[in-house]
């Protein structure tokens, strides 16, 4: 474990502590003195009336009124600030214990899950403790679709290249990285609503109404001050002000229903869209310097330099108004005044106009940042990581040196080294129970899945060209789809060998074939589903305790390789050493095994 970096992260997490106390006291200091200005404001208003003049008693009013907005807008601005150092501690604590115990407070990547998928089920892609589960750390709906997208197909190199290096920039600004993390944790629950909400009401058509958007903008307030002025001056016509109000009610009232819509699809939003702003303006703040980062940035500044965190908070602030109307009274006031529901439905609309084009990609964008910095996060709290070298090549290439499973402590994990160097083959490997024969194929399979998503791999070097993964390792049955265990077998491996036909550059996993079945019925189907491999140029790795699968070596000696796990007896004890040897394995221990359970084989 990297000493170091733990101690950065439990000294910020200190730090942050004692921000945080010292928010909570100077919070708790204006609940008080909104208490006291309350209490001995009234106080003085009573005594300036009991002894004043109504002038002293305006003033005073007055300033009550100011002092406490502004107590009010003071204490709300320290508790925004004491909810984000909330949040940033919440993230450094999540990166202690995603380090220490594998765990995390993201999203598992869950509804991702599909055991028809050519390798994500095999590989734990989805679902608790697998690898989305370790590395996400999106907090999005949009976020968690791009990442899940990255892991479940493979990618062009030069995309993989321009993500790397820009994985490598974020993962240098830690202040950044931390921060835009915290601004968006508010949505860690990736709900996808309030997004949905919004692409949906800009896609909704603008209904003119062009002589009462005019009225409502242009005219009413000019026109209710004039009847005010004018009804103050004569009062005997005060009348026309009520009658004024009264038609402005109405005129709200009979369009309530176009108002009801806008506040349905983005209604109650405006504070939520606040904090996406401030994720928004994270990005367009920051300097960067990689071609993807850059080209994302510029996006979401959009045409012109138009921000799209202004347009946001501007849209945000507009939504806020808007929901004035859930207040009875200050809706009447103010309908009966400016037409307010109308006027901001009116304002919103043009701010729709205005902004259609960019805000849906400025989302996807958003997205694709929460993917990288979850891998920039890989990156960070893994520094003996390495980025791979991934190479167009007309043959396979996979050369690993010191490549581990990333979801095993590395205290425990032991490193083997693999080497397929442009060139088409098939590795038979044997072995005992529990000695590692599973947990390489996925290691390398897992592997695979980061390198072409872009991230940093676990191992000292890497070199891979593109390839199609697909597996054969859990399978299961179902009786939803009235489906045996064999039945599921033959199903995927049907899979494999057209996926291997049609798709170029398909590498396989295949861990022990045909369980559902008689040992007979096994080896003969496990050769001849090898055999028919070798005739498609297949290439892969298949596991298997049959070691008659290893005699295929004998005769196909330039197609096939063997490789073996194995154990070491001493005196019934069995010793475990997980390392890839090139051959045959000689040692096998189901017998002693069960020995140890208490079932003697003859």
């Amino acid at each position: 474990m990297a000493t170091g970096l733990m101690d950065q992260y439990n000294n910020r997490i200190t730090y942050l502590t004692n921000e945080i106390q010292r928010y909570s006291k100077l919070v708790n200091n204006y609940s008080l003195a909104r208490l006291a200005t309350i209490i001995g404001g009234f106080l003085f208003f009573f005594l300036s009336l009991q002894y004043g003049n109504p002038w002293i008693s305006s003033l005073i009013a007055f300033t009550i009124i100011f002092l406490f907005a502004w107590l009010v807008s003071k204490q709300s601005k320290y508790e925004g600030q004491k909810d984000y150092l909330h949040n940033l501690k919440s993230i450094i604590e999540n990166e202690v214990a995603n380090k220490i115990f594998r765990t995390n407070i993201y999203d598992d990547g869950e509804r991702f899950m599909d055991d028809h998928h050519h390798y994500t089920s095999d590989l734990d892609i989805f679902g608790n403790r697998s690898l989305f589960h370790f590395i996400n750390r999106c907090s999005t709906f949009l976020g968690n679709n791009t990442l899940a997208n990255w892991f479940k197909a493979p990618t062009a190199t030069a995309t993989v290249t321009e993500r790397q290096s820009a994985i490598k920039e974020i993962a240098s600004k830690d202040e950044w990285r931390t921060h835009f993390q915290a601004v968006l944790l508010f949505n860690n629950k990736a709900d996808n609503s309030l997004i949905d909400k919004l692409v949906n009401y800009i896609n909704q058509p603008v209904v003119p109404m062009r002589i009462l958007r005019f009225y409502v903008i242009s005219i009413a307030p000019f026109l209710f001050l004039g009847v005010l002025i004018f009804s103050s001056l004569n009062p005997s016509v005060s009348g026309l002000l009520i009658i004024l109000s009264l038609i402005h009610l109405a005129i709200v009232f009979r369009h309530q229903l176009y108002v009801n819509k806008t506040d349905a699809l983005i209604g109650k939003t405006g504070k939520t869209l606040g904090l996406f702003s401030a994720a928004f303006k994270a990005i367009e703040d920051e300097k960067w310097n990689t071609a993807l980062c850059t080209e994302l940035s510029n996006n979401v500044n959009g045409k012109e330099n138009h921000r799209i965190s202004g347009a946001i908070n501007q849209l945000s602030a507009l939504i806020k108004k808007l929901d004035y109307r859930l207040n009875i009274y200050v809706g009447i006031v103010l309908n009966s005044i400016f037409l307010w529901d109308l006027r901001q439905v009116f304002a919103i609309e043009d701010w729709k106009t205005q902004n259609k084009a960019a805000i849906g990609e400025a989302f996807e964008h958003l997205a694709v940042f929460e993917a990288l910095n979850s891998l920039a996060a890989f990156e960070v709290n893994h520094p003996e990581n390495c980025y791979p070298e991934v190479v167009e090549s007309e043959k396979y290439l996979y050369v690993a040196e010191g490549i581990s499973h990333p979801l095993i402590d590395q205290n425990i994990r032991v490193a083997n080294d693999y080497e397929l160097s442009n060139e088409n083959k098939i590795d038979i490997i044997t072995g005992s129970n529990m000695a590692g024969k599973s947990t390489f194929l996925r290691t390398l399979g897992v592997n695979a899945v980061l390198a072409l998503s872009g991230a940093s791999v676990v191992a000292k070097t890497m070199k891979l060209s593109p390839i199609n993964l697909v597996s054969y390792m859990r399978i299961r049955d179902s009786l939803n789809e009235s489906t045996s265990t064999f039945k599921a077998e033959l199903d995927r491996l049907q899979m494999i060998l057209e996926v291997v036909k049609d798709q170029p550059q398909t590498f396989f996993l295949i861990d022990e074939m045909l369980r559902g079945t008689n040992s007979v019925d096994k080896y003969r189907g496990s050769k001849a589903v090898v055999e028919k491999l070798v005739a498609q140029n297949g290439v892969g790795i298949v596991a298997t305790h049959d070691l008659q699968i290893a005699h295929l070596i004998q005769k196909y000696p330039d197609y096939v390789r063997n490789f073996y796990f194995d154990i070491q007896v001493e005196n019934d004890e069995m010793h475990f050493d997980y390392k890839f040897k090139k051959g045959e394995c000689k040692t096998f221990n189901a017998s002693l095994l069960l020995k140890q359970i208490g079932i003697e084989v003859e």
